[in-house]
């Protein structure tokens, strides 16, 4: 019943207009940034300890767009419930696609690294981009509200995708393997391992970092393709994401060598629109600063 009631009000409020649904998220950023003070102490600790050449004011100029970011970032994902993929297809523009169509239609899959920066949630429209005979999943951290998650799995699957559990990672590829399947896979892979898990560690926005390798492993076991996923905000609900090749033959590369350069190239994007990235989650807990 309580799903049932949610999803109701929720898909109702999804029909608004892009136009009223910022205007709500204008109010939002307002009580979130000023008068709940949303993690404000994380996300200036984040800012401060990343761009240590920055001035204090510049810090605080990225911290409230990245607030209002966030809060127009809740109500896009919120509007998966009911966009069409007419118009889904109009506000995110992926570039060199027919680059990873290629390589699939050879019978090869593709790992996709994605960072938690922009919409990652639109991110899941790829599979309207793709061959129909091509698997397109991505790996998802299941919520431990069951409606949440529910509601969640429903609007990250509208556009073709098969949600995966993280847990269940390893079985679901290999079953796609034994299958001779041809799959992209999605991989948000810069969250922050445990402190007993903490094993490899990078250099990342100005943090010695310790990185999840479980990507890397996966796509050289199985010899698949690996691609990075650049995205841009063009404007408000309009983004430009470009697959990027990140190694011609990453079975070739020496252990931990794959996992660099994606956060390599993840920290580059942060660079160019720091604003877009998660600064909220407390990703440098288990991290020493440079």
């Amino acid at each position: 019943m309580t799903y049932h009631l949610l999803s109701f009000f929720l898909r109702l409020f999804s029909y608004l207009p892009f136009c009223l649904l910022y205007i709500i998220s204008d109010g939002l950023y307002f009580l979130v940034y000023y008068i709940f003070r949303y993690r404000r102490r994380i996300v200036r600790k984040n800012l401060t300890e990343s761009f240590p050449e920055k001035s204090e004011h510049d810090i605080k100029e990225i911290e409230k767009k990245f607030y209002s970011f966030l809060t127009d970032n809740m109500l896009e994902s919120l509007k998966m419930f009911t966009i069409s993929r007419k118009e889904m297809i109009q506000r995110v523009k992926f570039m060199n696609v027919e680059e990873v169509n290629a390589l699939m239609r050879s019978g090869k899959s593709v790992s996709l690294f994605l960072g938690h920066y922009s919409n990652w949630e639109w991110m899941s429209s790829i599979p309207l981009h793709i061959d129909k005979n091509v698997i397109g999943a991505q790996i998802y951290h299941k919520l431990s509200n069951k409606n949440m998650d529910r509601l969640m799995l429903y609007i990250r699957e509208r556009m073709g995708a098969v949600c995966v559990e993280m847990r269940k990672t390893a079985r679901y590829v290999n079953e796609l393997a034994t299958e001779n399947k041809v799959c992209i896979i999605g991989f948000i892979a810069d969250q922050s391992p445990r402190k007993k898990d903490s094993r490899h560690f990078l250099h990342f926005l100005n943090h010695n970092t310790p990185v999840l390798t479980g990507t890397e492993k996966i796509t050289k076991h199985y010899d698949f393709g690996a691609f990075f996923l650049d995205v841009k905000r063009v404007k408000r609900g309009y983004y430009e994401a470009r697959f990027v090749k990140m190694h011609d033959n990453p079975k070739s590369l020496p252990d931990f060598e794959l996992t660099a350069i994606y956060y390599q190239m993840l920290e580059k994007c942060i660079r160019t629109q720091p604003e877009l990235y998660l600064w909220s989650h407390n990703r440098f807990r288990n991290a020493e600063k440079l």
